[in-house]
């Protein structure tokens, strides 16, 4: 696999923080929180070695593809039910315990599990939707850890029109850290494109209050 650039950011290692002041949220980037060496061996890792699974979802009662493709790890072995599908959780690999500890510096914070994404091309993508139900929206911690091709992480509250969409380019090896009742108030998505782009690999690690 090509290793990916970041031409967008000059050529520099140095990690940014951009905090957003969005109403009922609490959401922060992070750029170059893996350095490009670590993001390109990180990508070409994971890809190879993750066991990914094609999930279907049923819409009108028929069988349909997630256009994506998906792997869930985390603490315990045993399969976990996850929207309409059955997921099979994995235990830690090496990789993933190297990312997770990075991030676990910066939140203070003991991650329990990580969903895994691949968008193979512009076609892969996740509507518009919130983590988790009910009351677990109020107050969550996700990590979202990008390595491979930007793409547009996009926002929009749940019930204020006033409120205009948010777009968040994520490159490779950027951190989003979303917080508090940030999945309570906000959707999010990852919108189809026409453009020829390379892969991506998202993890989002997942914490919830006992």
């Amino acid at each position: 696999m090509d290793l990916f650039s970041q031409t967008e950011l000059f050529s520099t290692d140095e990690v940014r923080k951009t905090e957003f002041d969005l109403p009922g949220a609490d959401i922060v980037l992070f750029e170059n929180f893996f350095s490009i060496e670590e993001s390109n061996k990180l990508f070409n890792n994971l890809l190879k070695n993750t066991p990914w699974q094609q999930e279907q979802i049923t819409i009108h009662g028929k069988e349909v593809d997630y256009p994506r493709l998906t792997a869930w790890f985390g603490d315990v072995s045993k399969d976990i039910k996850y929207t309409n599908t059955e997921s099979k959780m994995h235990v830690w690999t090496n990789d993933l315990l190297f990312i997770k500890e990075r991030i676990e510096q910066e939140v203070n914070v003991t991650f329990t599990r990580c969903l895994l994404n691949y968008y193979r091309d512009g076609k892969d993508s996740v509507d518009w939707h919130q983590d988790y139900k009910g009351d677990q929206r109020k107050n969550t911690i996700i990590a979202s850890v990008t390595f491979g091709a930007t793409r547009p992480f996009q926002l929009k509250h749940v019930s204020r029109t006033d409120l205009q969409r948010l777009d968040i380019p994520l490159a490779n090896g950027s951190l989003l850290l979303m917080q508090g009742a940030t999945q309570e108030n906000w959707k999010h998505k990852i919108p189809k494109t026409t453009k020829k782009i390379k892969p991506r690999i998202n993890l989002t690690f997942r914490w919830l209050p006992e």
